[in-house]
Protein backbone atom coordinates (compact mmCIF):
# COMPACT_ATOMS: atom_id res chain seq x y z
CA UNK A 1 0.00 0.00 0.00
CA UNK A 2 1.29 3.44 -0.99
CA UNK A 3 -1.03 6.45 -0.66
CA UNK A 4 -1.12 10.15 0.23
CA UNK A 5 -3.84 12.19 1.94
CA UNK A 6 -4.35 15.41 3.86
CA UNK A 7 -3.64 15.19 7.58
CA UNK A 8 -6.92 16.81 8.63
CA UNK A 9 -8.97 14.25 6.70
CA UNK A 10 -6.82 11.42 8.05
CA UNK A 11 -7.28 12.65 11.61
CA UNK A 12 -11.05 13.07 11.16
CA UNK A 13 -11.39 9.55 9.72
CA UNK A 14 -9.39 7.94 12.54
CA UNK A 15 -11.33 9.87 15.18
CA UNK A 16 -14.70 8.92 13.67
CA UNK A 17 -14.08 5.19 13.41
CA UNK A 18 -12.24 4.98 16.75
CA UNK A 19 -15.63 5.44 18.45
CA UNK A 20 -16.20 1.75 17.68
CA UNK A 21 -13.12 0.60 19.59
CA UNK A 22 -14.17 -0.88 22.91
CA UNK A 23 -12.45 -0.18 26.21
CA UNK A 24 -12.99 -3.85 27.06
CA UNK A 25 -10.73 -5.63 24.60
CA UNK A 26 -11.13 -9.41 24.44
CA UNK A 27 -9.00 -9.82 21.30
CA UNK A 28 -6.06 -7.49 20.50
CA UNK A 29 -7.08 -7.29 16.82
CA UNK A 30 -10.12 -5.22 17.86
CA UNK A 31 -7.78 -2.50 19.15
CA UNK A 32 -6.95 -1.80 15.52
CA UNK A 33 -8.20 0.46 12.77
CA UNK A 34 -8.18 -1.12 9.35
CA UNK A 35 -6.99 1.10 6.48
CA UNK A 36 -7.68 -0.01 2.91
CA UNK A 37 -6.27 1.85 -0.11
CA UNK A 38 -8.25 1.28 -3.30
CA UNK A 39 -8.92 3.34 -6.41
CA UNK A 40 -8.81 6.99 -5.23
CA UNK A 41 -9.84 6.37 -1.65
CA UNK A 42 -8.64 5.39 1.78
CA UNK A 43 -11.28 3.42 3.69
CA UNK A 44 -11.02 3.30 7.50
CA UNK A 45 -12.98 0.88 9.68
CA UNK A 46 -13.15 -0.22 13.31
CA UNK A 47 -15.38 -2.59 15.26
CA UNK A 48 -15.97 -4.06 18.69
CA UNK A 49 -18.25 -6.75 17.09
CA UNK A 50 -21.35 -4.87 18.31
CA UNK A 51 -20.72 -1.48 16.68
CA UNK A 52 -18.83 -0.99 13.40
CA UNK A 53 -17.93 2.31 11.71
CA UNK A 54 -16.50 2.81 8.22
CA UNK A 55 -15.35 6.13 6.75
CA UNK A 56 -14.03 6.88 3.28
CA UNK A 57 -11.76 9.80 2.32
CA UNK A 58 -10.19 10.92 -0.94
CA UNK A 59 -6.53 10.01 -1.44
CA UNK A 60 -3.86 9.62 -4.08
CA UNK A 61 -3.36 5.86 -4.25
CA UNK A 62 -0.21 4.63 -6.00
CA UNK A 63 -0.42 1.03 -4.80
CA UNK A 64 -3.54 -0.62 -3.43
CA UNK A 65 -3.33 -2.57 -0.16
CA UNK A 66 -4.37 -2.66 3.47
CA UNK A 67 -3.05 -2.43 7.01
CA UNK A 68 -4.46 -2.73 10.53
CA UNK A 69 -2.81 -0.22 12.88
CA UNK A 70 -3.18 0.35 16.65
CA UNK A 71 -6.33 2.46 16.73
CA UNK A 72 -5.96 4.68 19.77
CA UNK A 73 -2.29 5.35 19.05
CA UNK A 74 -2.74 6.45 15.44
CA UNK A 75 -5.80 8.54 16.35
CA UNK A 76 -3.79 10.51 18.90
CA UNK A 77 -0.69 10.64 16.70
CA UNK A 78 -2.30 12.13 13.58
CA UNK A 79 -4.14 14.75 15.67
CA UNK A 80 -0.79 16.58 15.69
CA UNK A 81 -0.45 16.48 11.89
CA UNK A 82 -3.66 18.08 10.65
CA UNK A 83 -1.87 20.71 8.53
CA UNK A 84 0.37 18.25 6.72
CA UNK A 85 0.15 16.05 3.66
CA UNK A 86 0.87 12.53 4.87
CA UNK A 87 2.31 9.66 2.83
CA UNK A 88 1.40 6.15 3.98
CA UNK A 89 3.40 3.12 2.91
CA UNK A 90 2.93 -0.47 4.03
CA UNK A 91 6.37 -2.02 4.50
CA UNK A 92 7.20 -5.72 3.81
CA UNK A 93 7.74 -6.45 7.53
CA UNK A 94 4.08 -5.58 8.38
CA UNK A 95 4.78 -2.01 9.43
CA UNK A 96 3.19 1.22 8.23
CA UNK A 97 5.43 4.18 7.48
CA UNK A 98 4.00 7.70 7.75
CA UNK A 99 5.99 10.49 6.07
CA UNK A 100 5.25 14.18 6.67
CA UNK A 101 7.47 17.15 5.79
CA UNK A 102 11.03 15.95 6.39
CA UNK A 103 10.02 13.49 9.08
CA UNK A 104 8.71 9.95 9.24
CA UNK A 105 7.34 7.44 11.73
CA UNK A 106 7.00 3.67 11.53
CA UNK A 107 4.12 1.84 13.26
CA UNK A 108 3.89 -1.91 13.82
CA UNK A 109 0.68 -3.40 12.39
CA UNK A 110 -1.62 -6.28 13.24
CA UNK A 111 -2.22 -9.10 10.78
CA UNK A 112 -5.00 -7.76 8.54
CA UNK A 113 -6.11 -11.31 7.64
CA UNK A 114 -7.46 -11.67 11.19
CA UNK A 115 -9.56 -8.50 11.00
CA UNK A 116 -13.29 -8.95 10.27
CA UNK A 117 -14.74 -7.37 7.15
CA UNK A 118 -17.18 -4.47 7.49
CA UNK A 119 -20.74 -5.82 7.40
CA UNK A 120 -23.05 -4.03 4.98
CA UNK A 121 -26.79 -4.57 5.21
CA UNK A 122 -28.51 -5.66 2.01
CA UNK A 123 -32.09 -4.78 2.89
CA UNK A 124 -35.00 -2.82 1.45
CA UNK A 125 -36.28 -2.07 4.94
CA UNK A 126 -35.36 1.44 6.03
CA UNK A 127 -36.72 4.68 7.41
CA UNK A 128 -35.65 8.27 6.91
CA UNK A 129 -35.29 10.77 9.74
CA UNK A 130 -33.62 14.16 10.07
CA UNK A 131 -30.24 14.25 11.80
CA UNK A 132 -31.63 16.73 14.31
CA UNK A 133 -34.58 14.53 15.24
CA UNK A 134 -32.45 11.39 15.48
CA UNK A 135 -29.99 13.09 17.84
CA UNK A 136 -32.87 14.36 19.97
CA UNK A 137 -34.48 10.90 20.01
CA UNK A 138 -31.29 9.32 21.33
CA UNK A 139 -30.16 12.01 23.77
CA UNK A 140 -33.63 12.16 25.38
CA UNK A 141 -33.70 8.39 26.03
CA UNK A 142 -30.07 7.40 26.62
CA UNK A 143 -30.05 8.35 30.33
CA UNK A 144 -32.69 5.72 31.07
CA UNK A 145 -30.75 2.82 29.52
CA UNK A 146 -29.65 0.25 32.12
CA UNK A 147 -25.89 0.09 32.75
CA UNK A 148 -25.59 -3.27 34.53
CA UNK A 149 -25.67 -6.72 32.96
CA UNK A 150 -28.42 -8.23 35.11
CA UNK A 151 -31.01 -7.71 32.34
CA UNK A 152 -29.09 -7.30 29.05
CA UNK A 153 -32.20 -6.36 27.06
CA UNK A 154 -32.50 -3.15 29.14
CA UNK A 155 -29.08 -2.00 27.86
CA UNK A 156 -30.89 -1.35 24.58
CA UNK A 157 -33.37 1.21 23.28
CA UNK A 158 -36.59 -0.10 21.76
CA UNK A 159 -37.37 1.51 18.39
CA UNK A 160 -40.99 1.10 17.30
CA UNK A 161 -41.40 2.18 13.68
CA UNK A 162 -45.05 2.71 12.77
CA UNK A 163 -45.39 4.08 9.25
CA UNK A 164 -44.72 7.82 9.65
CA UNK A 165 -43.64 7.84 13.31
CA UNK A 166 -41.03 6.25 15.53
CA UNK A 167 -41.12 5.69 19.28
CA UNK A 168 -37.88 5.24 21.20
CA UNK A 169 -38.27 3.64 24.64
CA UNK A 170 -35.69 2.94 27.35
CA UNK A 171 -35.94 1.95 31.00
CA UNK A 172 -33.58 0.89 33.76
CA UNK A 173 -35.94 -0.30 36.49
CA UNK A 174 -36.22 3.12 38.17
CA UNK A 175 -37.39 5.30 35.30
CA UNK A 176 -38.64 5.11 31.74
CA UNK A 177 -38.26 7.42 28.75
CA UNK A 178 -40.44 7.42 25.63
CA UNK A 179 -39.82 9.87 22.79
CA UNK A 180 -41.80 10.17 19.55
CA UNK A 181 -40.56 11.64 16.24
CA UNK A 182 -41.71 11.76 12.64
CA UNK A 183 -40.04 9.54 10.04
CA UNK A 184 -40.35 8.93 6.32
CA UNK A 185 -41.31 5.28 6.02
CA UNK A 186 -44.07 2.76 5.41
CA UNK A 187 -42.19 0.27 7.57
CA UNK A 188 -43.84 -1.31 10.62
CA UNK A 189 -41.24 -2.96 12.80
CA UNK A 190 -39.84 -3.05 16.34
CA UNK A 191 -36.12 -3.50 17.00
CA UNK A 192 -33.88 -3.18 20.07
CA UNK A 193 -30.56 -1.40 19.51
CA UNK A 194 -27.75 -1.23 22.10
CA UNK A 195 -27.85 2.18 23.76
CA UNK A 196 -24.07 2.57 23.41
CA UNK A 197 -24.32 2.12 19.64
CA UNK A 198 -27.12 4.66 19.24
CA UNK A 199 -25.25 7.14 21.41
CA UNK A 200 -22.10 6.89 19.26
CA UNK A 201 -24.15 7.23 16.08
CA UNK A 202 -25.87 10.35 17.42
CA UNK A 203 -22.52 11.91 18.36
CA UNK A 204 -21.39 11.67 14.73
CA UNK A 205 -24.36 13.73 13.51
CA UNK A 206 -24.87 17.48 13.25
CA UNK A 207 -28.08 19.32 14.15
CA UNK A 208 -29.30 19.83 10.59
CA UNK A 209 -32.63 18.94 8.98
CA UNK A 210 -30.84 16.70 6.45
CA UNK A 211 -32.55 13.32 6.14
CA UNK A 212 -30.53 10.17 6.80
CA UNK A 213 -31.60 6.64 5.93
CA UNK A 214 -31.42 3.89 8.54
CA UNK A 215 -31.53 0.36 7.15
CA UNK A 216 -32.43 -2.73 9.15
CA UNK A 217 -32.59 -6.48 8.76
CA UNK A 218 -33.28 -9.11 11.41
CA UNK A 219 -29.89 -8.80 13.08
CA UNK A 220 -28.47 -5.32 12.42
CA UNK A 221 -29.10 -1.69 11.59
CA UNK A 222 -26.97 0.50 9.33
CA UNK A 223 -26.91 4.29 9.20
CA UNK A 224 -25.79 5.57 5.79
CA UNK A 225 -24.17 9.03 5.90
CA UNK A 226 -22.62 8.81 2.45
CA UNK A 227 -18.88 8.62 3.10
CA UNK A 228 -19.54 7.21 6.59
CA UNK A 229 -21.48 4.04 7.36
CA UNK A 230 -22.28 2.79 10.86
CA UNK A 231 -23.68 -0.63 11.67
CA UNK A 232 -24.82 -2.09 14.96
CA UNK A 233 -26.07 -5.52 15.86
CA UNK A 234 -29.54 -5.74 17.37
CA UNK A 235 -30.32 -7.18 20.79
CA UNK A 236 -32.35 -10.39 20.80
CA UNK A 237 -35.20 -10.95 23.21
CA UNK A 238 -38.47 -9.41 24.36
CA UNK A 239 -38.53 -5.86 25.69
CA UNK A 240 -40.55 -4.97 28.77
CA UNK A 241 -44.25 -4.41 28.10
CA UNK A 242 -43.84 -0.78 29.03
CA UNK A 243 -47.38 0.32 28.19
CA UNK A 244 -48.66 -1.69 31.15
CA UNK A 245 -46.53 0.41 33.52
CA UNK A 246 -48.03 3.76 32.49
CA UNK A 247 -51.22 4.77 34.29
CA UNK A 248 -54.22 5.99 32.31
CA UNK A 249 -55.39 8.57 34.89
CA UNK A 250 -53.77 10.70 37.60
CA UNK A 251 -55.03 12.17 40.87
CA UNK A 252 -52.68 15.19 40.99
CA UNK A 253 -51.42 17.17 37.99
CA UNK A 254 -49.16 20.22 38.06
CA UNK A 255 -47.85 22.47 35.27
CA UNK A 256 -44.54 24.10 36.17
CA UNK A 257 -41.99 26.38 34.52
CA UNK A 258 -39.20 24.01 33.46
CA UNK A 259 -36.37 26.43 34.21
CA UNK A 260 -37.64 27.33 37.69
CA UNK A 261 -38.23 23.66 38.50
CA UNK A 262 -34.76 22.65 37.29
CA UNK A 263 -32.95 25.41 39.19
CA UNK A 264 -34.77 24.62 42.43
CA UNK A 265 -33.96 20.92 42.05
CA UNK A 266 -30.29 21.67 41.36
CA UNK A 267 -30.02 23.65 44.59
CA UNK A 268 -31.86 20.98 46.55
CA UNK A 269 -29.70 18.21 45.11
CA UNK A 270 -26.52 19.90 46.38
CA UNK A 271 -27.62 18.88 49.87
CA UNK A 272 -29.22 15.57 48.94
CA UNK A 273 -26.02 14.36 47.23
CA UNK A 274 -24.32 14.32 50.61
CA UNK A 275 -26.62 11.49 51.70
CA UNK A 276 -26.92 8.08 50.10
CA UNK A 277 -30.25 8.37 48.28
CA UNK A 278 -29.98 11.79 46.58
CA UNK A 279 -33.52 12.13 47.92
CA UNK A 280 -35.71 15.25 47.75
CA UNK A 281 -39.33 15.61 48.85
CA UNK A 282 -42.12 17.25 46.86
CA UNK A 283 -45.10 18.66 48.72
CA UNK A 284 -47.89 19.94 46.48
CA UNK A 285 -50.52 22.20 48.00
CA UNK A 286 -52.56 25.18 46.77
CA UNK A 287 -50.70 25.88 43.50
CA UNK A 288 -47.31 25.54 45.17
CA UNK A 289 -44.61 22.90 44.88
CA UNK A 290 -42.39 22.84 47.98
CA UNK A 291 -39.09 20.99 47.41
CA UNK A 292 -37.14 20.03 50.55
CA UNK A 293 -33.83 18.26 51.13
CA UNK A 294 -31.85 17.50 54.28
CA UNK A 295 -28.36 16.29 55.17
CA UNK A 296 -25.76 16.78 57.90
CA UNK A 297 -24.74 19.97 56.09
CA UNK A 298 -28.15 21.54 56.63
CA UNK A 299 -31.61 21.69 55.08
CA UNK A 300 -33.29 23.50 52.22
CA UNK A 301 -36.84 24.45 51.30
CA UNK A 302 -37.64 25.75 47.79
CA UNK A 303 -41.10 26.99 46.80
CA UNK A 304 -41.99 26.89 43.11
CA UNK A 305 -45.33 28.25 41.82
CA UNK A 306 -47.39 25.76 39.79
CA UNK A 307 -50.83 25.37 38.26
CA UNK A 308 -52.29 22.47 40.21
CA UNK A 309 -55.33 20.25 39.75
CA UNK A 310 -56.27 17.42 42.09
CA UNK A 311 -55.26 16.21 45.51
CA UNK A 312 -52.54 17.50 47.81
CA UNK A 313 -49.58 15.14 47.93
CA UNK A 314 -46.24 14.50 49.68
CA UNK A 315 -43.84 12.28 47.70
CA UNK A 316 -40.05 11.75 47.46
CA UNK A 317 -37.73 11.18 44.47
CA UNK A 318 -34.11 10.77 43.49
CA UNK A 319 -33.31 14.31 42.33
CA UNK A 320 -30.89 13.11 39.63
CA UNK A 321 -33.63 11.27 37.74
CA UNK A 322 -35.66 14.47 37.39
CA UNK A 323 -32.65 16.64 36.54
CA UNK A 324 -31.38 14.37 33.76
CA UNK A 325 -34.83 14.52 32.20
CA UNK A 326 -35.17 18.30 32.49
CA UNK A 327 -31.69 19.02 31.07
CA UNK A 328 -32.57 17.43 27.70
CA UNK A 329 -35.99 19.08 27.60
CA UNK A 330 -36.29 22.41 25.77
CA UNK A 331 -39.94 23.11 26.60
CA UNK A 332 -40.79 26.22 28.62
CA UNK A 333 -43.35 24.35 30.77
CA UNK A 334 -43.81 20.70 31.67
CA UNK A 335 -46.70 18.74 33.10
CA UNK A 336 -46.03 16.38 36.01
CA UNK A 337 -48.69 13.82 36.93
CA UNK A 338 -48.96 11.87 40.21
CA UNK A 339 -51.10 9.28 41.93
CA UNK A 340 -50.20 7.94 45.39
CA UNK A 341 -46.87 8.52 47.17
CA UNK A 342 -45.89 4.94 46.28
CA UNK A 343 -46.81 5.18 42.57
CA UNK A 344 -44.59 6.45 39.75
CA UNK A 345 -45.13 9.91 38.31
CA UNK A 346 -44.88 10.93 34.65
CA UNK A 347 -43.46 14.08 33.08
CA UNK A 348 -45.19 15.20 29.86
CA UNK A 349 -45.16 18.16 27.47
CA UNK A 350 -48.05 20.55 27.92
CA UNK A 351 -49.14 20.62 24.28
CA UNK A 352 -48.27 17.37 22.45
CA UNK A 353 -47.20 13.77 23.00
CA UNK A 354 -43.56 13.97 21.90
CA UNK A 355 -42.15 12.61 25.15
CA UNK A 356 -43.08 10.83 28.34
CA UNK A 357 -40.80 10.24 31.33
CA UNK A 358 -41.84 7.92 34.13
CA UNK A 359 -40.01 8.06 37.47
CA UNK A 360 -40.41 5.78 40.49
CA UNK A 361 -40.64 7.50 43.89
CA UNK A 362 -38.36 6.85 46.87
CA UNK A 363 -39.99 5.29 49.92
CA UNK A 364 -40.16 7.89 52.67
CA UNK A 365 -39.03 6.94 56.15
CA UNK A 366 -41.30 8.49 58.75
Amino acid sequence: MIASCHGLELSDACLSVSKAISNKITNPIFEGIKIVAEENNLIFSATDTELSIEKKIKAEVKLEGEAVVPGKFITEFVKKLTNETIDLEKLPNNQLKLKYDDSESVISCYNSVDYPSFKKIESDEYFGISKKDFKSLVFKTINCVALDDSRPILKGILLEIEKNTINAVSLDGYRLAKVKKNVISSLEKSIIVPGKSLNEIARLLDDSDEIINIYTDNKSIMVDLGDTKITSRLLEGDFVKYKEIIAANYETVIVVNKSQFEQALERASLLSKVGQANCVKFEMKENNLCITSNSELGNLKENVPVNMNGNELLIAFNARYFLENLKVNNDEFVKVCFNKATNPCVVLPTEDDEFLYLILPVRMIQ
